[in-house]
């Protein structure tokens, strides 16, 4: 039963998790492929299901998970040799980026780390996130202030 509610819910909302996959890692042809894999994994593991709803944000979660994670495997790691060219400003601006993204993941709360990057790094705007979450867009656009805030404070102290 709950494999029928995950493919439902797979085959009712393609298109929308097409459009999610392909904001975050901009390429049609890897949209599709992390699309599929995706429902693939999922397929697999078979989730104990209850309902269409559920299907609906575990597929949602995990293709804009898998986007994420096929976006950062694209990005070119440099080599050695380049770390040493590097500028401090560049070395900088990565261990910046780096504390950032430890703040992000330690100190805001799951809804607030969603909103925050379908917002900056997604390109989404407040309604679409409200819509997808079930809110008003003044509650999210609260929540990103909150966000916000909350890491402007927590550099600010150090």
């Amino acid at each position: 039963m709950s494999q029928d509610y995950l493919t439902n819910a797979f085959i009712r909302l393609r298109q929308r998790l097409r459009v999610i996959s392909g904001r975050v890692i901009a390429d049609s042809e890897g949209a599709e492929d992390v699309l599929q894999d995706s429902f693939v994994r999922l397929w697999r593991k078979q989730y104990p299901l209850r309902s269409e709803k559920e299907a609906e944000a575990l597929l949602t979660r995990t293709v804009r998970n898998a986007s994420l994670n096929e976006k950062r495997r694209r990005r070119e790691v440099p080599l050695e040799t380049d770390l040493v060219d590097e500028s401090p400003d560049a070395a900088e601006k990565e261990r910046a980026y780096d504390e950032l993204k430890r703040k992000i993941d330690s100190e805001l709360t799951s809804t607030q780390k969603y909103i925050l990057e379908e917002k900056e790094y997604g390109g989404r705007t407040l309604e679409e996130i409200a819509r997808e979450l079930k809110m008003e867009p003044a509650a999210v656009r609260m929540q990103l202030s909150r966000a916000r805030k909350k890491l402007k404070d927590s550099m600010s102290h150090e």
